[in-house]
């Protein structure tokens, strides 16, 4: 049906060769990839945020930038810059870290919003412009960014703008003690984890991004997509619901996942797969809803439960 189907479940695979019990957290961040999204990774320090990031980016065969953030990153650090060079006496651009086709930004919430904001154009409109130019950023293009929780010190937050360019934010979470356990007998018997060495090109890459868009959602599908957004805006628990570019997500990411499993069109449970990554970060919690620290998942846990799932026997 798709040619790169079983590719695609390799990378899963490599991926969970070196994040050990996380298969979950894996499959949702290639299904970013395939969506052609960027991936939000928030968690405490030391659960594989990063090596999450750098085991994608070490299995495709692309560029790869990364940008360690701190207080005092520039948003020239992240776009690049015009430089004068004296021997032509003309100035030139220096590309900055985001002109790669995977990118990690590390930390990112411990940087300033103004170097959080440089990001926007690039996340959204795949360029950035510099001096007036505009460099196009080559496909496939995806921002992989980890952060700290907000309440830890020393972060700033991400502005609303930013989180709803994200198509998921995930937390990875301390891992079983079996699991812990394995990790710490490779650990002591000094096992490195697999050499991990690309297994697919840029190329495939963009192959299989073009098969996802391909897979078919049926219309009745779409009407729940859009069921489940409408009544996250008139909630009272929500000062901000879902956005329309939520709703675009929503249907990306279910398509990418009915994908992986081999399908070419989306069921229902596609879209309940994935619908909590995608939309529980773009929410803004009401005071009230603050003060009685309701989550956005039990919130929305409980919306579902109003909105009708299709039943249909044949939704290709």
């Amino acid at each position: 049906m798709f040619q790169y189907v079983e590719l695609a479940n390799q990378l899963i695979s490599q991926v969970n060769s070196v994040l050990i019990g996380k298969e979950d957290k894996v499959t949702y961040a290639v299904t970013t990839l395939l969506a052609g999204g960027h991936l939000l990774i928030e968690d405490v320090p030391g659960v594989g945020k990063t090596t999450l990031a750098n085991a994608i980016a070490k299995s495709v065969d692309c560029s790869f930038g990364r940008i360690q953030f701190t207080p005092d990153t520039l948003p020239s650090d992240v776009t690049g810059l015009s430089v004068y060079n004296m021997k032509t006496g003309a100035f030139e651009f220096s590309k900055g870290a985001i002109m790669h086709h995977i990118v990690l930004a590390d930390e990112i919430n411990r940087t300033s919003p103004k170097t959080q904001a440089s990001l926007l154009e690039a996340m959204e409109e795949r360029q950035v412009t510099v001096d007036g130019k505009i460099y196009p950023l080559e496909a496939p293009f995806m921002v992989i960014a980890t952060q700290n929780p907000i309440d830890f010190m020393g972060t700033y937050h991400l502005p609303e703008a930013q989180l709803d360019r994200f198509l998921m934010k995930i937390s990875i979470g301390y891992p079983t003690p079996e699991d812990e356990l394995r990790m710490a007998l490779l650990y002591h018997n000094n096992h490195r984890l697999p050499e991990l060495k690309p297994i697919m090109t840029r190329e495939q890459v963009d192959a299989m991004q073009e098969e996802v868009k391909k897979v078919r959602i049926h219309k009745d599908v779409l009407a729940f997509i859009i069921d489940v957004t409408k009544v996250t805006r008139e909630d009272e628990n929500f000062i901000l619901g879902a956005s329309p570019r939520a709703t675009l997500a929503v249907i990306k990411a279910a398509s990418a996942t009915a994908y992986l499993k081999g399908r070419d069109y989306v069921i229902p449970d596609d879209v309940l797969e994935v619908i909590y990554p995608v939309l529980c970060h773009r929410f803004v919690l009401s005071m009230e809803a603050k003060i009685n620290k309701v989550s956005p998942e039990k919130i929305l846990r409980g919306l579902l439960q109003k909105v009708t799932i299709p039943i249909l026997r044949d939704f290709s």
